[in-house]
């Protein structure tokens, strides 16, 4: 993971960047659509999740079905190592979520100095 020319970082860095995180938060509930998932993941734009998803995708993170109907159907849902792997995320998420009264008192300490 150190290392300049580890191939982990590129996958650490589209799990715990600010879109991926929140996406694979948030298909941990079960599959969605595209605007579903655009929906509950306020703030963020079509395009990056787009390729939020096709980053998440290509690492095997995530699972995209496409089903043959009229207008065409895909569903977005993690793959077992996606769901292990947002799991993980999660617990972290909770933690600094329940930590924040001490992260704002350190920010404001650090600001008025």
């Amino acid at each position: 993971m150190f290392a300049k020319a580890c191939p982990s970082r590129h996958t650490l860095e589209h799990v715990t960047g600010r879109w991926g995180g929140l996406t694979m938060g948030v298909l941990v509930d079960g599959p969605l659509r595209f605007n579903e998932l655009r929906r509950r993941v306020d703030g963020i734009s079509e395009k990056m999740l787009s390729q939020t998803l096709q980053a998440l995708e290509r690492d095997g993170l995530v699972h995209r079905e496409a089903q043959p109907t009229n207008p065409p159907r895909v569903d977005y849902s993690l793959t077992p190592l996606g769901r292990e792997t947002a799991e993980r995320l999660l617990a972290l998420i909770h933690h600094l979520e329940a930590r924040m009264p001490e992260v704002l008192e350190a920010q404001q300490a650090y600001d008025t100095r």
